[in-house]
Order: C-alpha cells, then sequence, then structure tokens
C-alpha cells in the first residue's frame, strides 16, 4: 500500500468515525431534549395545580368570610331592631336576613325567620322577651355549626 493510500484510509476513518459519533452525541441530545420537556411539563402541570388549590382556598375562605358577615350583620340588625322596633331597624333587619338567606345554608336562613318573626311578635306583644332571646339562641347556634363546618 503506499502512503497515499494509507492517508486516504485514515482520513476515510476519521470522517466515518466523527460521522458514527455525531450521529450517537444528535440522538443523545435528542433523548436529553424529550427528557427535559417531559420534565418541564411535569412541572409546570404541578405548579398550574398548586395555583389552582390556592385560587380555591381563596374563593372559599372569601365565602365563608362574607358569610360570617352576612350572619353578624343580620346579627346586629335583629338586636337593634329588639330594642328599638321601628321602620328603619325594621328594614334593616330584614334586608340582613336576605343576605343571610342568599349565604345559606337554608338552615340558618330559616333561624334568621324565626328571629325576625320573633322579634316582631315581640313588638306585637304576642309574645315575651324570652322566645326573642330563644330565637336568637338557636339562630347563633345554626351559624356557629355552618361556620364551624366550615
Amino acid at each position: 500500500m503506499s502512503e497515499l493510500q494509507i492517508a486516504l484510509i485514515a482520513a476515510g476513518s476519521a470522517v466515518a468515525g466523527g460521522f458514527v459519533t455525531g450521529f450517537f452525541a444528535w440522538r443523545a441530545g435528542h433523548r436529553q431534549a424529550a427528557a427535559a420537556e417531559k420534565a418541564g411539563q411535569a412541572q409546570a402541570a404541578a405548579l398550574i395545580s398548586t395555583v389552582q388549590a390556592t385560587l380555591d382556598e381563596q374563593r372559599r375562605a372569601g365565602a365563608e368570610e362574607r358569610r360570617r358577615q352576612a350572619y353578624v350583620d343580620f346579627l346586629t340588625a335583629a338586636q337593634t331592631a329588639h330594642l328599638t322596633f321601628d321602620e328603619d331597624t325594621m328594614a334593616r333587619m330584614a334586608g340582613t336576613e336576605t343576605a343571610v338567606i342568599l349565604e345559606g345554608p337554608d338552615s340558618v336562613g330559616e333561624m334568621a325567620f324565626l328571629y325576625v318573626k320573633a322579634v316582631a311578635n315581640h313588638h306585637a306583644g304576642r309574645v315575651d322577651g324570652d322566645a326573642v332571646e330563644d330565637a336568637r339562641q338557636a339562630y347563633m347556634e345554626a351559624a356557629r355549626r355552618v361556620l364551624d363546618e366550615g
């Protein structure tokens, strides 16, 4: 073999070796990229799940706070109406009762209705103050049960 043939064989081997090495490096890189993409998608899904859970918790906490405020507003209005019976206090009590009914559940709305009825009946002389206090206690117990469950 001549030196030229040896040089051509060596050059061909180097080119073939480079090609084979490049091919395997490309495949390994492609597999790495696919694995990185899959890991990124899993991480993004976990982040979205965490954000969704946080938003759900914030919504739940906001709803619970609105409910609590409606219950307190009604209790304040009903106690005021019991002490100061006039059109304005009765209108305020009726408005806050509506908020309680909307915030629910039905058990608290029913107790609010009975409390309003007791206040009105007390001022009409049909029931005594103990009936109003019993209705107030029943309302507060129903509200506490709901808020404790929340």
